[in-house]
């Protein structure tokens, strides 16, 4: 891909209200993620999928400042007081969020127990639930070890990317 293309695509992901974006194209991969307002963009190539898969980035990481809605808006007007709202409810403590936007399962099957409920002692690594997105099952396990105080999803919710699923003491 052409690095004029390349930007033209990071600032497209930076404008549109997209979390994630993941492209392939002739050996070469691209993983554009967002949170808040950076996009994080790995590149790998055909020569080193070992070292993208391990965490390492084989062409240097770029990162762009995605435009603020909040910044734009006047003082006091509804959007920043939305954005600040927001940040004032986010949970505290060890909080489990989805890695991916797709559909919330708390167990593996409809008839089946759900993977974790309140109450339950959790080890990091643990399987908690499942997200599917694009008819793929993506296991979410627990990035600590705990005890599931809340779970803030039901069964068949829809969930953004980075919404919290669980919170641990």
């Amino acid at each position: 891909m052409e690095f004029e293309n390349l930007l033209k695509l990071i600032q497209a992901v930076s404008d549109s209200e997209l979390t994630g974006l993941k492209y392939e194209e002739k050996g070469v991969k691209l993983h554009l993620t967002k949170e808040k307002e950076t996009i994080v963009t790995a590149v790998q190539t055909a020569d080193s999928p070992a070292a993208f898969a391990a965490g390492a980035v084989a062409a240097p990481a770029v990162q762009v400042a995605a435009p603020a809605a909040a910044s734009a808006a006047a003082p006091g007007s509804a959007p920043a007081q939305a954005a600040s709202e927001e940040t004032a409810t986010e949970p505290s403590g060890k909080i489990v969020k989805s890695p991916l936007v797709g559909t919330f399962y708390a167990a593996p099957a409809e008839d089946a127990d759900p993977y974790v409920s309140v109450g339950d002692t959790v080890k990091k690594g643990q399987v908690m639930a499942i997200v599917e997105a694009m008819k793929l099952m993506n296991e979410i396990e627990s990035d600590f070890d705990g005890t599931v105080e809340e779970i803030y999803v039901e069964n068949g919710q829809a969930v953004e990317y980075g919404q919290p699923l669980f919170r641990l003491s």
